[in-house]
């Protein structure tokens, strides 16, 4: 059974091309199942029946695993055994007819336009990182850029004529994103009067840099932004992502059709994209509950 996971893994990698974060939790994932099987006294893959799936999930869920980290590993067993299927290796998937847990709609948590204002607006000053701080905001936010794609970006991904970045998404996609006029202008200033810099001895590619002169992390970002957010006096958890949920929540707001979203973030089924959808409801909801005299 390890063996058949191994070679999913490097299936994942090498065809699939996922991330290292996704690869990972789909390891967590895997290595857990099959831990309960052998336990449960299983020996193949092909023994395993419904039956001990349900067990399984079901011992998860009274070991504390959320309904949301029990469909995260649902759907990691129904990728697992599609491969599986493909490979002959089992002649049934046993989680084929399984239903998702029912954990309530979870909505992306985003910012208003006014809390955004008032995070974008943190980095002052005309130092080399108040300069660099400014643009990675107003990039993310202005782009909708996954933090990895984000911190990812070389030099040469930007198109200076047009005002658009090209970037690899998950699975190795590449896509084009336009920048907006704002964070243009913050990420001009930052290429040409602070990130020279910010090099060392070493030339290097990276778009953002610490002060090492080497490609700024994702702690390292994760901390200006909880900086930032601390500074701004948001009541409310800033992550990175919560750009990228704002950048979404916002255009549809504005009235942005839902398949340019999806192309801008990168989504490969528009369904990802819809949940961005019931922010927006929620928010003409309370308007009317705030406004309407029957509200």
């Amino acid at each position: 059974m390890e063996q058949a996971l191994d070679h999913y893994l490097s299936f994942l990698t090498l065809e699939k091309g996922v991330s290292a974060n996704t690869l990972e939790a789909y390891s967590r994932d895997l290595n857990r199942y099959l831990a309960f099987m052998e336990q449960d006294g299983a020996t193949s893959l092909g023994e395993i029946t419904p039956e001990r799936v349900i067990a399984y999930l079901t011992a998860m869920r009274r070991g504390g695993l959320s309904p949301n980290s029990l469909n995260r590993g649902l759907a990691a067993l129904r990728g697992f055994y599609k491969f599986l299927l493909a490979e002959k290796v089992v002649a049934a998937s046993p989680v084929a007819h399984i239903e998702l847990a029912k954990g309530g709609l979870r909505l992306p948590d985003a910012l208003s336009r006014e809390e955004m204002d008032r995070i974008l607006d943190q980095p002052g000053g005309e130092g080399k990182s108040a300069l660099r701080d400014k643009a990675m905001l107003e990039l993310m936010y202005a782009t909708g850029l996954r933090v990895s794609e984000l911190l990812s970006l070389g030099m040469s991904n930007i198109n200076w004529q047009v005002g658009f970045l090209m970037t690899m998404g998950k699975g190795s996609k590449e896509r084009v994103v336009p920048i907006g006029k704002v964070a243009y202008d913050c990420l001009y200033r930052y290429v040409h009067e602070a990130r020279g810099a910010f090099l060392t001895k070493q030339p290097s590619e990276a778009l953002f840099l610490n002060k090492s002169g080497r490609p700024l992390s994702r702690q390292g970002f994760w901390k200006l932004v909880k900086k930032y957010a601390a500074q701004a006096g948001l009541a409310k958890k800033v992550h990175p992502h919560t750009f990228r949920h704002s950048f979404a929540s916002h255009l549809l707001e504005g009235g942005a059709d839902l398949r340019s979203v999806q192309m801008m973030l990168g989504h490969a089924d528009i369904s990802t994209t819809q949940i961005y959808t019931h922010i927006t409801r929620e928010g003409l909801k309370e308007i009317h509950r705030k406004y309407h005299p029957r509200g």
